[in-house]
């Protein structure tokens, strides 16, 4: 097995375990041991620290994707170019710090009648953005290096532990909400000190920068690559975006229950972020080799793969989300979210299946057109926020990040087939859409007459219900997904399974 497919294996097992993790704290830790307006506090402050910081970032994330072919050399030293990774962070968080001083009076006010909570932490958003800035740093640098699973571990993981001490010590009255708070935000730096550390033991980065290698050229090109980058931050962080309106706009209660739905949608976008993580330097490369056949197959494979997975993860979630509802402390506080669950649930669908056609554009020689993608998409979630959340509250937040992102989707896959001859789709897509159509129409039949049959019969009918009713949606789809023979991967996948099945019963047989 190469380490591409070991990194990416790791990868997702951290990934999952970190959403274990996740939903153990979020449902019976985190909506027991903090009221609704303090988790809205958490999130408010954690989505402005990466929106601020993606921002300072200037870009160095995908430059350092897309420009590492061109560093990389034998003696492991790559010229330098994490000594830059670590230079144009800085520049754009001492801006950043900058407009932070100017107006941060202006930030107070904005959030001072509805989230008056807000106003006095403030002062942790400054550490908090740098600490965010540099984790990703860390993070993508090791990911060039295709060494994705400590940093995973570290963000999927460590964090949401560190996390999980601070609420069950604040929700036993062991520290203040203060101190709470101040722990809350050192966790990523402990975090970010972690995946330093970790980067200096793989013994292949060098700091210092190699000033004669860029040529004025290649200089040119790259600072124009960043700033164009820049602005792409945006493109993954409309839910970010979403969340600032909310608590703007409704107040910290309300954002706490939209916290708690988005974390349950959010599960949709997992595997992506280690396919995502590891397939961006394959992409970057095969941009570079000119070689387009493989950007298409690349393309074709992420997009079909995330599509099955991130739809079936949906499928799953939502057929359960009563019945998790119904167990979870103050369940009822928080079951207006279902809407929010659906509609960003699908956001999460699109992103995830459609963003590598992103990546594409972003390492193509067409990459300046991404300022202009962005500029729709930002303009699309602030117009469909400013316009549905005073309409359907949480829920028309929600909405607009799903309608943002189908029209933004939309016209930049159309661009990239023009340019660039790049198409995502596949016949097999359309089998996945049917496949999922009829899953949901099986739960509805199943809804109308099998539902009935437990039926007043308390929490434990309800919950016998819902793991009857998963395994048999969870064999059907299953067996759905080998017979339609939807992927080659997939179809080797449940081959090494049943063989190691078999294997197995015949050791035991023995």
């Amino acid at each position: 097995m190469g380490v591409i497919a070991r990194q990416s294996i790791k990868g997702a097992l951290a990934n999952y375990l970190g959403v274990a993790i996740g939903f153990f704290t979020t449902f019976f830790v985190l909506t027991d041991c903090l009221t609704q307006e303090e988790i809205g506090l958490t999130r408010v402050m954690v989505d402005a620290a990466m929106l601020f910081s993606g921002l300072a970032q200037l870009g160095t994330n995908a430059s350092i994707i897309r420009f590492f072919p061109f560093f990389k050399s034998d003696d492991h030293k790559n010229h330098g170019i994490f000594g830059w990774s670590i230079l144009i962070p800085f520049i754009g968080f001492t801006l950043f710090a900058l407009f932070f001083f100017i107006f941060k009076v202006d930030i107070i006010e904005v959030y001072s009648k509805k989230s008056p909570l807000i106003a006095n932490y403030i002062y942790l958003l400054l550490p908090l953005t740098f600490f965010a800035l540099y984790l990703t740093v860390f993070e993508t640098n090791a990911s060039v290096l295709l060494r994705i699973t400590v940093p995973r571990i570290v963000r999927e993981v460590g964090i949401r532990l560190f996390n999980l001490v601070c609420y069950l010590l604040y929700g036993n009255g062991v520290i203040s909400l203060d101190l709470f708070v101040l722990l809350f935000c050192l966790g990523y730096a402990v975090a970010m000190l972690i995946n330093f550390f970790y980067l200096l033991s793989l013994g292949r980065i060098s700091f210092r920068i190699d000033w004669k290698f860029i040529n004025r050229d290649r200089m040119k090109e790259i600072v124009l690559y960043t700033l164009f980058m820049t602005a792409t931050v945006l493109a993954g962080n409309i839910p970010l975006v979403n969340s600032l309106f909310l608590g703007a706009q409704t107040g910290l209660a309300l954002t706490g229950v939209y916290t708690i739905a988005f974390y349950i949608a959010n599960i949709v976008e997992v595997p992506y972020r280690s396919l995502g993580a590891i397939s961006r330097p394959m992409i970057s490369q095969a941009v570079r080799d000119d070689n387009w056949d493989e950007v298409n197959r690349l393309g074709k494979l992420v997009s079909l793969h995330q599509f099955l997975v991130s739809s079936m993860l949906f499928y799953f979630i939502w057929i359960n989300l009563g019945p998790l509802f119904a167990v979870i402390p103050h369940g009822s506080e928080y079951v207006g979210g279902m809407g929010v669950v659906f509609f960003l649930g699908l956001a999460k669908i699109v992103n995830s299946s459609l963003s590598i056609g992103t990546d594409v554009l972003n390492y193509s020689r067409f990459y300046p057109f991404s300022l202009l993608f962005i500029a729709m998409l930002t303009a699309l979630a602030i117009v469909f926020n400013n316009w549905l959340i005073p309409i359907w509250s949480i829920d028309g937040s929600a909405c607009a990040t799903l309608f943002s992102y189908i029209i933004y989707f939309a016209v930049l896959l159309i661009f990239i087939s023009a340019k660039l001859k790049v198409n995502l789709f596949s016949a097999k897509h359309f089998v996945v859409l049917v496949l999922l159509l009829a899953l949901f129409a099986l739960n509805l039949l199943w809804t109308q007459f099998v539902s009935p049959l437990f039926s007043g019969g308390g929490m434990m009918m309800l919950l016998t219900e819902a793991i009857i009713k998963t395994a048999a949606m969870l064999v059907i789809g299953i067996v759905a997904v080998k017979r339609l023979h939807i992927s080659k991967d997939v179809d080797k996948l449940f081959d090494k399974i049943s063989l190691r099945s078999n294997c197995r019963m015949r050791h035991w047989r023995r």
